[in-house]
């Protein structure tokens, strides 16, 4: 496996160059691949493998059973219930979401006989089992792979060939194949490098990234620029377009090609002289609610409140309520208007 030096810290590294698609089939070829859960990254890996020619089969309750039979499942050949899935597969990939995980795992937990592989794509579930319940036996493998963006990125990057970046890691090995499992799944889910972490290092850093720059802070920065804009009387349109239109059709392409300084030294310097005067000055306000968030995170108490939340029973009908909350307000009817108007929507 190839080492990599950023800033003098090596991480070793794999892509789909040293352990290649073939090298993946070999490892699974005796191995059924049971997807539990056919949500948002179950059916992106589900897909993936599948066309990847790895034996994949589907553990699926009502909400998603129609979804998975129309994108090409079959009932009692390749597609069943959870239980009856994890039954058959011998690697068991446990993609329900959190709290669903702590309320599955007694009834999935009888079905990890010894040598099966039971695979995560987040450690939550096993590095806060004191909350969730989720001690594996001691007599199989605790693997993690996790992709690095929503399954529907899994799948559109995997359709469009060019991967997904993914960390991973082994929590036990009981089989003495545990690594060669992950790398192997790994690769057939679409990844095209995989770098290591822990499953506590991979929940420490998913939970920030997801209440910070990735999501909760990325949508409250761009509401608020928006709203000083709206109050100092410009347009719905010009300031959705300051805010969040150039954002993310012009600067993050950019930055997503060759980094940040990159994206920098290719716009005026006007804007290079602004950014680089209140860069910090943002970097320092907002680093004390990233310790706060950390801490929150590393403590508990932020999943306390997901496994809460999410298990109430009316949780998918107060969930649209606040996205229909932000969908309807001002600023993002302003975004569904300056998205329709794009020339590609324009001529379709």
């Amino acid at each position: 496996m190839p080492k990599i030096n950023i800033g003098g810290v090596m991480e070793e590294v794999v892509t789909s160059e040293e352990f290649t698609l073939e090298k993946a089939r070999k490892a699974l070829k005796n191995e059924i691949v049971a997807v539990i859960g056919y949500g948002v990254q179950g059916r992106g890996q589900a897909l993936n493998m599948r066309d990847n020619g790895i034996r994949c089969i589907v553990g699926e309750g009502d909400f998603n059973w129609q979804k998975a039979i129309d994108e090409g499942f079959k009932p009692g050949e390749t597609l069943f219930p959870p239980i009856e899935a994890a039954k058959r597969g011998t690697i068991i990939q446990y993609l329900m979401s959190d709290a669903g995980q702590k309320a599955m795992w007694p009834e999935l937990k009888p079905t990890l006989t010894k040598g099966k592989a039971i695979y995560f794509s987040h450690g939550f579930s096993i590095v806060y089992k004191d909350q969730t319940g989720v001690i594996p036996p001691s007599d199989i493998d605790v693997i993690l792979v996790a992709p690095k963006g929503a399954g529907r990125t899994v799948r559109d990057n995997f359709l469009a060939g060019s991967g997904i970046n993914s960390s991973y890691a082994v929590f036990q090995d009981a089989t003495g194949k545990a690594m060669e499992r992950t790398l192997a799944v790994g690769i057939a889910i679409g990844s095209g490098y995989l770098f290591p972490t822990t499953f506590e290092q991979e929940v420490y850093s998913d939970l920030t990234g997801e209440r910070g720059v990735l999501m909760g802070c990325l949508a409250g920065v761009l509401e608020a620029q928006y709203n000083v804009l709206r109050k100092h009387g410009h347009s719905p349109s010009e300031a959705f377009n300051e805010t969040v239109e150039e954002l993310t059709q012009s600067l993050m392409p950019l930055v997503a090609q060759n980094g940040m300084d990159w994206m920098y030294a290719n716009c005026s310097t006007t804007a290079q002289r602004g950014a680089l005067d209140w860069k910090n000055r943002f970097r320092d306000a907002v680093a004390p609610v990233f310790d706060e968030l950390y801490d929150r995170v590393a403590s508990g108490k932020e999943t306390a409140i997901v496994l809460e939340v999410n298990s109430a029973p009316d949780y998918r009908e107060k969930l649209q309520k606040e996205l229909d909350t932000m969908k309807n307000s001002e600023m993002w009817q302003a975004g569904a208007m300056v998205r329709a108007l794009r020339p590609e929507r324009r001529k379709k």
